[in-house]
């Protein structure tokens, strides 16, 4: 799977978990469809979407074993060191530290990772 392809997988995931658990009306930017995604976060979602799939392929595919709350805390340190590449000084709510994430991000980065799971086996 290419990196675009990936980035997208990734995407997707992201605003399916939004739809699914953000409480209430969720922000436009948080599921812009892929054709408005800015490139930034294009690259920075498929550098995530590789590293989850590494982790997997690196792991005999037991990182599948993982808990949902170690899935998600997986793709959100992958997160916040992207936000670090490419932003010098970043929104503090891009580079919160796991616990303090909202429940709904929590759960939607654990989709991510499951979403990637299921396209890369």
């Amino acid at each position: 799977m290419s990196q675009i392809e990936g980035a997208r997988v990734f995407r997707e995931a992201w605003i399916a978990g939004v739809h699914k658990h953000f409480p209430g009306e969720p922000k436009p930017g948080y599921v812009t469809p892929w054709e408005e995604t800015p490139e930034w976060e294009r690259r920075a979602a498929g550098a995530v979407h590789d590293q989850v799939r590494q982790f997997l392929d690196l792991s005999d595919r037991h990182a599948s074993r993982l808990t949902r709350e170690q899935k998600s805390r997986f793709v959100a340190t992958c997160w916040t060191a992207q936000m670090y590449r490419h932003f010098e000084d970043p929104k503090p709510g891009y580079v919160a530290d796991w616990p303090d994430l909202p429940d709904w991000q929590k759960e939607t980065d654990a989709d991510i990772f499951e979403a990637i799971e299921d396209t890369s086996k």
